[in-house]
């Protein structure tokens, strides 16, 4: 969980290079797709794993792609042409908060300890402090709406494939990695007519959106999917808490990026509630290993 927090949380600094170098929030999002699935299918090709062939199954990775990579990936390229890189990390920090609230809606989060409840609520005020809407030089912009709506749109993603993609047996875990990458690809790439034409990009952001493509996508997507089959959706959430440490520590090492006390405040805010939300009803079911195989199947090698 930690590899994956210093990979994923560094993805908002690779953003940011790479907008501030001349790309385009469509190409970095076309261009991380597609060098993500060459990871994966290397890696996949690599153990002998085959990828799906069920049009079914395909049908979901479409579904999966969409939620989990195409659209939080351009929402996150997008906002942060206007928000700090620190900031963005932050607001996907309420991952787990909306994947919890999504379960609490839909019916399938268990184990509702008071303290959990607490924390879904200090959790998203937390979010109010960061977005601060009282002030005129507040955060509420469209930037950090759409990076909030990326959040969002990791946590349906989570619980989406963990229903419908993980632990199924037409597919092992890197082919199906893989394969909805591949699928995020060709949904993307549709798009890029209706997009900005090729930009004169510096080798900065070259190599930033290399990096990002490779280990922000490909190996983070693989970390992230093997994360979810082994704890479920709402643990695989929580990693999102430790993305903020990451990316304010790299926006301001990097790009001298500052951050007030009040958005400092919110943060902490957040990471309390949505620590407490980790909290587990006392001889109820864990959101833990034995749990989540019982419900997915187990998809490790």
């Amino acid at each position: 969980m930690a590899f994956l927090a210093v990979l994923w949380g560094s993805s908002f600094l690779w953003i940011k290079i790479a907008l501030n170098g001349g790309l385009a929030p469509l190409h970095i999002t076309v261009i991380r797709c597609a060098l993500g699935a060459a990871v994966l299918l290397a890696l996949a090709r690599s153990a002998r794993q085959r990828l799906p062939r069920s049009r079914r199954t395909w049908g979901h990775l479409v579904v999966g792609a969409f939620f989990c990579n195409v659209l939080p990936f351009f929402l996150f390229s997008v906002g942060e042409q206007t928000v700090d890189s620190g900031v963005a990390g932050v607001l996907n920090a309420t991952t787990p908060l909306w994947s919890m609230g999504i379960g609490l809606a839909l019916g399938t989060e268990r184990g509702r300890h008071p303290l959990r409840l607490v924390g879904l609520l200090l959790g998203f005020a937390g979010v109010l402090l960061v977005f601060a809407p009282w002030r005129e030089s507040g955060l509420t912009s469209w930037g950090a709406l759409l990076l909030l709506a990326a959040a969002v749109s990791y946590a349906v993603a989570f619980a989406y494939m963990a229903r419908h993609l993980l632990g199924r047996r037409d597919g092992a875990p890197l082919a199906l990695s893989a394969a909805q990458l591949i699928a995020a690809t060709g949904l993307t790439t549709l798009a890029l007519p209706a997009g900005p034409g090729p930009a004169d990009a510096t080798l900065g952001a070259v190599i930033a959106v290399i990096v990002l493509g490779i280990f922000g996508t490909g190996v983070t997507f693989h970390l992230n999917s093997r994360l979810i089959a082994d704890e479920g959706p709402t643990a695989a959430a929580t990693v999102g808490y430790l993305l903020p440490v990451v990316s304010v520590a790299l926006g301001a090492l990097v790009l001298d990026e500052q951050l007030s006390a009040r958005v400092v405040t919110g943060m902490a805010v957040v990471l309390i509630g949505v620590g407490l939300t980790r909290t587990h009803q006392p001889g109820g079911p864990a959101d833990g290993a034995a749990g989540s195989r019982r419900r997915l199947g187990s998809t490790t090698g």
